[in-house]
């Protein structure tokens, strides 16, 4: 050990690999690789999930009959039966620390033995009880937890490491690397001098306008603080910072791009409003107030870069053709070129061709000719041979692509296709992505031609999310929002339906079905749990109740399946036979909430309802609102919680998806935000999507400087910083 600490104290620094200061044994190193932790500095930005209370922490040995307690231990065999003589149902485990070991009994709740799985650390509060058996802990409520909390009888604390701090650090771990681990390792860092004359890449006047501490401060407060003022002073720092460098680097991007000329679009209102008069539905206020948002961008010289928000069926694919056909009619200055031509980009083939189908019904009148482009082949509009069942007609590849290098064809709806190089645009004036989430800064380059023309690029989603996730994450686009719904929508009919009245359920969706309306079935998750390697709460799963529906529910009916794991191909096969009515009933998970149109499914079963989150749930259920029928979504919810039940009567009364979110974010907190993993932000980070005055002034604090400096010549920290966090393509996976 001596020459361990010789190394640690004399010469740790902080771009050290993590083993030239530390011995590992190869399950460590594996776990730290695990965890991405591979240098002193990745030590140290490694921050704590939580911090535990010595006066909350109780050993086993120290718990007395008749007291209320929270242990924390590794749990083991869970198991269900029924009592002996009652025969009531149970749930038994063991709780075990480095102190001993304690029974734990679940008396009319076997349902809690499956809520972990043997070996599982966890955190446990209930009542000590004592039978002619011995003490056991009754009923106690259950919770999975990261990590143990450090040992207040471990060696740690008579070395001093942890006098005078407030709490204890819990870590995230993994096998192999302790929350205790991680702890001592930070603490013989920091005791090394790594903090000394550590620069801040943060601007000073940044630090001070907001009170912040320095980030030598901030990282051993957040490590080590000596009361809940510190800890909350550093997290603040590390949330707002994470913000700020999200938003510097979206800041950049947009600058980047806005350096590229765009043709200027001038609409002629008359003409707009014509082309708008002829839809077979009055556009709301909100439609109206996004269009005129979009054209006035679109007369700019530089390009456009916008967002459109709105639920399923608020009309974004209007306000699309409508600033496509802008775009297509426009002659600048009384001259032509050619045609300025509009590239309409989906996630899906299915979703692709819904839209080519669209708009042949918005453009019909107006000669202008429509190309689709996807895997499957090639199509126009219009056509010599059209019929009433196909206006269009197939086209060869190569033929399609002549006609729009030379612009004859002004709309090219498709794929990903639409971005590889053989697709050659004559005069692209605007870029439209629908719900394409993986669209990042990387895509948007390729649409820059040599000559440095860039479209105007109007992104579209239907993904509800808290506005100040919103301004985070999309931080380099303008957001307009939809929140209105067509005159005359019929609402879905909710329903929250108890185990004891899904029998009714059924037979309301038999009539249903019987007179030829299609049914969505939404299980939380793929296959069943292996019951001799995990216990799991009984939730459905695509593959078991899909056979169950078949035998004993719906067995005259066609039923598919449709889930994450299974080919881009066979998915497009399943929904292109869905979409046909080849089968009658498609159970899947939530991969179905976007990019899937089919306006004879009018109702949804979403099982295990609790599990999702209220803005998810909103956009499952719009799923059915594609038609003039009623629909129905019935949320089958196996929760006996009572604040879950509030929860879940929230979505039968909320006007919209985004009401949602933000009830979402208030009720649930923003690592619960359903895909919140997905969009690269840390759990401290999301604590800052919470308040809007630190997102705003994040937001604006990055807006000022590279409207000064777009390339950080005065802040080379910041630019360093940007770069070693792959902070430029942060988007939706």
């Amino acid at each position: 050990m001596a020459q361990a600490n010789a190394i640690f104290h004399y010469g740790m620094k902080l771009s050290d690999r993590i083993g030239d200061n530390f011995r590992l044994d190869e399950k460590q190193k594996k776990a730290l690789a695990k965890l991405g932790l591979a240098t002193v500095r990745d030590l140290l930005f490694y921050f704590p999930a939580r911090y535990t209370n010595v006066s909350e922490i109780k050993l086993i040995r120290d718990a007395a009959v008749g007291e209320t307690v929270t242990l924390y231990g590794k749990i083991s065999g869970l198991k269900t039966k029924k009592g002996f003589r009652s025969k009531i149902p149970m749930g038994e485990a063991t709780i075990e620390d480095s102190s001993g070991k304690m029974k734990v009994m679940w008396f009319h709740q076997a349902y809690m033995a499956k809520m972990v799985h043997d070996g599982q650390t966890v955190e446990i509060t209930g009542k000590v009880a004592e039978s002619k058996y011995g003490i056991y802990l009754s009923n106690p409520e259950l919770k999975e937890t990261a990590a143990l909390p450090i040992d207040t009888h471990d060696s740690l604390f008579t070395s001093g490491a942890m006098k005078n701090i407030y709490g204890f650090p819990v870590y995230r771990e993994t096998r192999g690397v302790t929350s205790k681990w991680i702890f001592h390792a930070v603490d013989r860092a920091i005791k090394a001098g790594v903090l000394q004359n550590l620069p801040d890449y943060l601007p000073r006047e940044i630090v001070e306008k907001y009170k912040l501490p320095s980030l030598a401060t901030a990282l051993v407060w957040i490590h080590m603080p000596k009361s809940e003022n510190d800890a909350k002073a550093a997290r603040k720092r590390f949330a707002f910072e994470e913000v700020f460098f999200i938003q510097l680097a979206r800041q950049i991007d947009r600058k980047e791009y806005e350096t590229n000329k765009s043709y200027a679009v001038y609409s002629d209102p008359k003409d707009i409003a014509s082309f708008v008069e002829r839809f077979p539905f009055s556009h709301t206020k909100a439609q109206t107030h996004a269009i005129g948002a979009i054209l006035a961008d679109m007369g700019e010289s530089s390009p456009m870069a916008r967002l459109l928000e709105g639920d399923v069926g608020s009309g974004k694919t209007a306000v699309a053709a409508t600033a496509a056909y802008a775009v297509i009619k426009n002659r600048p200055d009384g001259k032509s070129f050619g045609n300025l031509q509009t590239a309409y980009m989906a996630p899906t083939e299915i979703l692709a061709t819904q839209h080519f189908e669209n708009f042949i019904q918005y453009f019909k009148h107006t000669g202008i000719s429509v190309g689709l482009i996807t895997g499957s082949g090639c199509r126009k509009f219009p056509t010599k041979v059209a019929s009433a069942q196909e206006p269009w007609t197939n086209i060869s590849r190569a033929q399609l692509l002549k006609w729009v290098a030379n612009g004859e064809i002004p709309i090219l709806i498709g794929t990903h296709a639409l971005i590889q190089k053989s697709v050659k645009f004559k005069h692209l004036a605007l870029a439209i992505i629908d719900e394409q989430h993986r669209f990042g800064t990387a895509q948007r380059r390729k649409l820059v031609t040599k000559e440095g023309f860039a479209p105007h690029l109007l992104s579209m989603t239907a993904t509800p999310i808290p506005r100040t996730l919103a301004l985070t994450i999309y931080g380099d686009l303008n957001l307009t929002l939809l929140d209105e719904m067509p005159a005359g929508r019929k609402l879905v009919a909710t329903e929250i339906v108890l185990p004891t009245k899904r029998d009714e359920v059924y037979e309301k969706i038999k009539s249903e079905l019987a007179v030829g309306r299609q049914l969505y079935v939404i299980c939380p998750r793929i296959n069943e749990p292996d019951p001799d390697k995990e216990l799991a709460l009984q939730t459905k799963s695509v593959t078991e109740e899909a056979k169950r529906l078949k035998k004993s529910v719906f067995p005259e009916y066609g039923i598919g399946i449709l889930h994450s794991k299974m080919s881009k191909e066979k998915k497009e096969d399943v929904m292109q036979e869905f979409s046909e009515n080849k089968i009658q009933i498609l159970v899947a998970t939530s991969v179905v909430e976007v990019g899937v149109n089919v306006p004879n499914a009018t109702m949804i079963i979403i099982e295990g309802a609790e599990r999702f989150g209220l803005a998810q749930l909103h956009q499952l259920r719009g799923r059915v609102l594609r038609s003039t029928h009623q629909a129905y979504c019935y949320l089958f919810a196996e929760t006996k919680s009572e604040k879950t039940a509030e929860r879940l009567k929230a979505i039968k009364t909320a006007k919209n998806g985004f009401e949602l979110s933000e009830l979402d974010l208030a009720l649930r907190g923003a690592g619960e935000l359903a895909g919140v993993k997905q969009w690269g932000i840390t759990d401290l980070g999301m604590e800052a999507i919470k308040n809007i005055k630190m997102v705003e002034a994040a937001r604006t604090e990055a807006q000022s400087i590279i409207a000064a400096d777009p390339v950080l010549k005065k802040y080379p920290l910041l630019s360093a910083t940007i770069s070693s966090r792959k902070l430029e393509n942060l988007h939706f996976e």
